[in-house]
């Protein structure tokens, strides 16, 4: 991995490139972070760089991670995350990495949690058919038969109703379309998973 960084989502909107067309984009806050930690191979037995973001009251931070971020003379922070950067003797502990570490044109992945939708039925879960609606059905949206007759069990991995959303998803290889650097702002082709403001990580893509 070449680059990295968290963020929140802020919402959808949509751009216009050079031949007029319109692009969706998802808008990244994303940034500023913190380099809290270089993980080593001689230390840790691989090789990361930790990440803070949004910052925290001492108050609200307990004293074995309060004493992590006292360590190196940083402020508490309310999130941190850690990425197998290829490259880490570009970091040093306390630098500020900003959006502008990706420009236009660059290929992303992005994983964030996905919005929970509670318990679901067959239907809206996994986009099974619904019965007929009229003439005396009595077999609407409910499940069908769950398996074979003689083993007399329903086998495991059997699509059925149950808890749907609330996930961690990562959506591969997006386009990043624009880069705002004044204001920390990273405009992504396409929707990424969440609902606005939740917590998201962008990193060079995998696929790219």
């Amino acid at each position: 991995m070449e680059k990295a960084i968290i963020g929140t989502k802020l919402g959808m909107t949509q751009v216009f490139d050079e031949t007029g067309q319109a692009v969706p984009v998802t808008v990244i806050k994303a940034g500023p972070c913190t380099v809290v930690q270089k993980r080593t191979i001689e230390n840790d037995g691989y090789v990361a760089i930790q990440f803070g973001f949004g910052e925290a009251k001492e108050q609200n931070v307990n004293k074995p991670l309060l004493g992590h971020f006292k360590k190196n003379q940083l402020k508490p922070y309310q999130f941190l995350r850690e990425f197998r950067i290829d490259d880490t003797d570009k970091y040093t502990i306390g630098q500020e990495v900003k959006a502008d570490v990706f420009a236009s044109g660059d290929w992303v992945d992005v994983t964030g949690t996905s919005k929970g939708k509670g318990f679901a039925g067959g239907i809206k879960r996994h986009g099974m058919h619904r019965g007929p609606m009229k003439h005396g059905s009595k077999y609407h949206r409910r499940s069908g038969s769950l398996g074979a007759k003689g083993p007399a069990r329903v086998f495991l991995g059997r699509k059925m109703p149950g808890r749907l959303g609330g996930d961690r998803v990562t959506v591969q290889k997006l386009l990043v379309v624009k880069v705002v650097p004044e204001q920390n702002l990273l405009l992504v082709r396409g929707a990424i998973p969440g609902p606005k403001k939740s917590l998201v990580t962008i990193k060079s893509s995998v696929k790219a």
